[in-house]
C-alpha cells in the first residue's frame, strides 16, 4: 500500500496580490483569497481525506480552517510544511526575490535557509507520513518551496530546474508516497515530538 497524497498551494494571500515575497512572515489571505479557500474545501471535503496536514504559517492554516470548517476531518499544523524562510529577504519584493532563488539551492538565504534544507524538511516529514498513514489518503497545504520539494523527492525532479521555472498554479496536485519509503535511519524524525499524529484505532 501507499500514502495518497493531494497537494494544494495556501490560497491567495493580500502579498500575493501586491508582489511580495512572504517567506516566514505570517500572510494573510485576501478577500479573493477566502473565497479560493472555500473552494478548495469544497472540492476536497467530499474525497475520503483521513486528514489535513499544514505548513503552520498562518496563510496556510487559514486556508486549511476555511476549507474544513465544519467537517470532522482532522488539520495538523507541522512547521516542516513552511516555506523557505528568505531570511533578510522575507518580506521583500518577488521581482528581488526571483533573481536570487537559483544561489541558495544550497547556501542558505542570509539569517535563513537553503532550498536544500527545505527538501530535507520536507523528507524528514514524509518519513514521518510514511510511517503512521499508510493505506490513507492525506492533503497537504503549503507552499511554492514545499511543492518543489514534493517533486525532487518523489518524482525524481531536480531543484535546479525548479527554482526558476514559472510556478502553473493548479487545482491541486496529487503524489504516490511508496509503502518501502524508509521511516528510519539517518534524517527520520519519527521519535521526535512534531511528528504527524498517528490515526486513532
Amino acid at each position: 500500500m501507499a500514502v495518497d497524497i493531494v497537494y494544494e498551494t495556501h490560497s491567495l494571500t493580500e502579498d500575493n496580490e501586491n508582489g511580495i515575497a512572504t517567506g516566514w512572515l505570517p500572510g494573510k489571505l485576501s478577500e479573493r483569497g477566502r473565497l479560493l479557500a472555500a473552494e478548495l474545501g469544497a472540492r476536497r471535503r467530499a474525497t475520503g481525506l483521513a486528514a489535513v496536514f499544514t505548513s503552520d504559517l498562518h496563510r496556510a492554516v487559514e486556508t486549511a480552517r476555511i476549507a474544513f470548517a465544519d467537517t470532522a476531518i482532522p488539520i495538523h499544523q507541522d512547521p516542516r510544511l513552511r516555506e523557505c524562510d528568505y531570511g533578510q529577504l522575507n518580506g521583500c519584493p518577488v521581482a528581488v526575490l526571483a533573481g536570487e532563488r537559483a544561489r541558495h539551492i544550497d547556501d542558505p538565504y542570509p539569517g535563513g535557509q537553503s532550498y536544500r534544507q527545505v527538501i530535507q524538511a520536507t523528507s524528514d516529514f514524509l518519513h514521518d507520513l510514511a510511517a503512521g498513514w499508510n493505506g490513507q489518503r492525506v492533503l497537504l497545504i503549503a507552499h511554492s518551496a514545499n511543492k518543489w520539494a514534493l517533486d525532487c523527492l518523489l518524482t525524481g525532479a531536480a531543484i535546479e530546474d525548479l527554482v526558476d521555472a514559472p510556478f502553473g498554479w493548479r487545482e491541486g496536485w496529487h503524489y504516490t508516497l511508496p509503502a518501502d519509503w524508509p521511516t528510519s535511519g539517518p534524517g527520520s524524525t519519527a521519535h521526535q515530538p512534531g511528528a504527524p499524529p498517528r490515526p486513532q484505532p
